[in-house]
């Protein structure tokens, strides 16, 4: 008999949820307090949700037991329109927005209307491993463009135009950045955008995170500096709004419609092949859209986002040979072991061994498309009291790895 499996799920992975977790949830099973640390889930350690995007939600399940249109809503595509158009993304119509079940089923349909097998798609390193799977899934050939630790996770541009070739396609910005935290300037995204047009790609700007911002970080939507060409801007309830759980993402179409038409059109026909995306959370989107203040008490300083952010980041850099860049937006911090005091030969090793010890769960960087076995990711939104504890699990394993290795 045939093997059941796809060739095509050849080296399709996606860490966050992979076997680390299984073992994480087979430990707690087991009666062991594991602090999980992998995925960013704002309600699952109880940051609060604005309450009039639940009340939304719950007035309109009476009116969500059909089919709804197959792009979305049009009162939500109506709001999301205005909200881009106050950011200053002119000329976005309800007809250009595309809501579905959480950005991620988006991100799939939007590589799937665009890539031909082999075609290319320049993919940051690190990444928000979603993006290497879907291209992967869609046919193409994610190539990862390295960001600069050195200086704050920005683009190396200079490694990015390298990458370019006559089968890429687009090029993908995730800003603010899953895994680094960082926030790209406006120089930098002016640059990623001239090469796009020079080149002839698509950009799609991941910016789910847009407004989780700290220490006066500006967001500069990337499609705001690229009018004249096609761009694919992504958003959604599920981290600015923290209901992750309603599965409400959307994307936005911009450019010239004389290049956007038929790819629109592709769009359209999977969104049929869809049905439709959660009709109860898309009432929601309105009420969403008008509420400005509550992410922002929460990443001001003094706010509890802010507050994890800070005292995550000054408990990692205390451990001796960690550092870290200071995240800028979004609730993630990518640490680095220096390979001098603390070499890892498998950084996939290093987490396993941390859960099974310290009952700790990271992500290790290579899981996140960073070439070097020397970086892990964790999630900033505990309470304080609890990054502390893993903070001090993480400082307890390293102290006697050495002795464990030798």
């Amino acid at each position: 008999m045939r093997t059941l499996r796809s060739a095509r799920m050849s080296g399709v992975t996606y860490e966050i949820r992979g076997p680390l977790l299984r073992l994480a949830q087979q430990l707690e099973s087991d009666g062991e307090k594991v602090v999980k640390l992998n995925i960013g889930d704002p309600a699952a350690f109880g940051v609060p949700v604005p309450p009039e995007v639940v009340d939304a939600a719950r007035a309109g399940v009476a009116d969500s037991t059909g089919y709804g249109d197959a792009q979305g809503l049009l009162p939500a595509r109506e709001a999301i329109a205005a909200d881009y158009a106050r950011k200053g993304l002119a000329g976005v119509t309800p007809a250009d927005v595309f809501l579905g079940n959480g950005v991620s089923e988006l991100v799939s349909m939007a590589l799937q209307a665009l890539l031909d097998p082999g075609d290319q798609v320049l993919v940051p390193a690190p990444d928000y491993p979603l993006w290497t799977a879907a291209t992967t899934l869609a046919g193409g050939e994610p190539v990862h463009y390295l960001c600069d630790e050195g200086a704050d996770w920005q683009p190396d541009l200079a490694d990015l135009s390298a990458k370019i070739t006559d089968r890429t396609r687009a090029v993908v910005i995730i800003n603010p950045n899953n895994p680094t935290g960082a926030v790209w300037p406006r120089e930098a995204l002016e640059r990623i955008t001239t090469l796009a047009g020079a080149h002839g790609l698509v950009v799609m700007a991941d910016e789910i995170y847009d407004e989780i911002l700290y220490d006066g970080a500006e967001h500069v939507p990337a499609a705001t500096l690229a009018p004249d060409l096609p761009c694919l801007t992504f958003g959604g309830l599920s981290k600015r709004y923290r209901v992750p759980g309603f599965r409400c993402g959307w994307m936005a179409i911009s450019g010239p419609r004389a290049l956007t038409a038929d790819y629109a059109e592709a769009l359209e026909t999977l969104a049929c092949l869809r049905l439709c995306p959660n009709v109860v959370a898309q009432h929601a989107v309105p009420a969403a859209l008008r509420d400005t203040g509550s992410i922002r008490a929460l990443t001001a300083p003094g706010g509890r986002l802010a507050e994890q952010r800070d005292r995550c980041w000054e408990l990692l850099t205390a451990i001796p040979g960690v550092s870290c860049v200071k995240p800028r937006g979004s609730f993630y911090a990518f640490p680095r072991l220096d390979p001098r005091v603390h070499p890892l030969a498998d950084d996939g090793r290093f987490a396993l061994d941390l859960l099974r010890e310290e009952k700790v769960l990271i992500v290790q960087g290579s899981g996140l498309g960073w070439p070097r076995h020397d970086h892990f990711r964790i999630v900033t939104l505990p309470p304080v009291g609890d990054l502390a504890e893993a903070a001090a699990r993480i400082a307890r394993f390293l102290e006697r790895r050495p002795a464990l290795t030798t």
